[in-house]
């Protein structure tokens, strides 16, 4: 499965392009986020991004859960979304 980080930075229609290309070919896309500004932006993304692919009948899933990330030789808490069809 293919990974996309999202930082607080990252503009959303940027992200929705990649996560519509990616479900497209592949089904399925992660997104990691580590912060609230970074969850924030990925979650508008899944929001654009749906309407990239309902065009095609492509209708999304979003599922969100915690994971363990490595920064730095630091283990940080992060919030990854599973992103895929229906």
């Amino acid at each position: 499965m293919e990974i996309l980080k999202v930082s607080a930075s990252s503009q959303p229609k940027s992200v929705a392009g990649a996560i519509a290309a990616v479900v497209r070919h592949d089904d399925e896309v992660e997104l990691q986020t580590i912060g609230a500004g970074a969850v924030n932006q990925a979650v508008k993304s899944v929001a654009i991004a749906r309407g990239y692919v309902a065009p095609n009948g492509i209708e999304l899933i979003c599922i969100p859960a915690f994971s363990q990330l490595e920064v730095e030789g630091e283990m940080k808490t992060s919030i990854k979304f599973v992103v895929g069809r229906r």
